[in-house]
């Protein structure tokens, strides 16, 4: 059985969108196994006083931030433009990967999603958008129906709590074993960790 590496995102994270797209065949290279697991920045910002990105609270951090991505994305060959509206609500998307089942699935779902924001600017708050996304993720557009569902809502709670537990700050975040490593900088240290023991 392979060994696996937790994976925390929000949808919101600009650096998670990097992690998404190369940690499946990083990850594959090591043969080690990924955990998607979405979650939400927002009530673990506000317990630190925050009511909004670090990014737009300190606007220097965010101008750097813009600019990175713009380095990061041309460097990776991956499309970038940047959305109209930041941070994105990023609950209905959240939800919507708690309720795909298939690992596969929810990876091709989450990479949907950061493409059609980050690699397009769109809005993943609007539901015809999440609907794209999840056709071409090939994920049948029923899960659309668990969006409100109380299951879905309660896993979506416990998943913050769970992060929260394991002291996950910020995204991309992963876990490996009791480890956890914070930014599209440490993936592949994540990796490499998860791959030794």
């Amino acid at each position: 059985m392979p060994a696996t590496l937790q994976f925390w995102f929000d949808f919101a994270s600009t650096y998670s969108y990097l992690s998404a797209m190369r940690i499946q065949q990083a990850a594959a290279e090591k043969r080690v196994a990924v955990e998607w697991h979405p979650f939400l920045l927002g009530p673990i910002f506000a317990e630190q006083g925050w009511n909004n990105s670090p990014f737009n609270l300190y606007p220097a951090k965010g101008r750097y931030m813009w600019r990175d991505m713009e380095r990061l994305c041309a460097a990776r060959d991956l499309p970038f433009q940047q959305p109209k509206n930041f941070p994105q609500n990023s609950l209905h998307a959240a939800r919507l990967a708690l309720a795909i089942g298939s690992t596969n699935q929810r990876g091709a779902f989450v990479r949907a999603v950061y493409s059609a924001q980050f690699g397009a600017g769109q809005d993943i708050s609007d539901l015809k958008v999440l609907a794209e996304c999840l056709a071409s993720s090939g994920v049948s557009q029923d899960v659309m129906e668990q969006i409100g569902s109380p299951q879905i809502k309660s896993a979506l709670f416990e998943q913050v709590a769970r992060a929260k537990a394991l002291h996950i700050f910020g995204a991309p975040s992963f876990i490996a074993k009791d480890e956890l490593f914070w930014g599209d900088d440490r993936l592949d240290d994540a990796i490499s960790f998860v791959a030794s023991i």
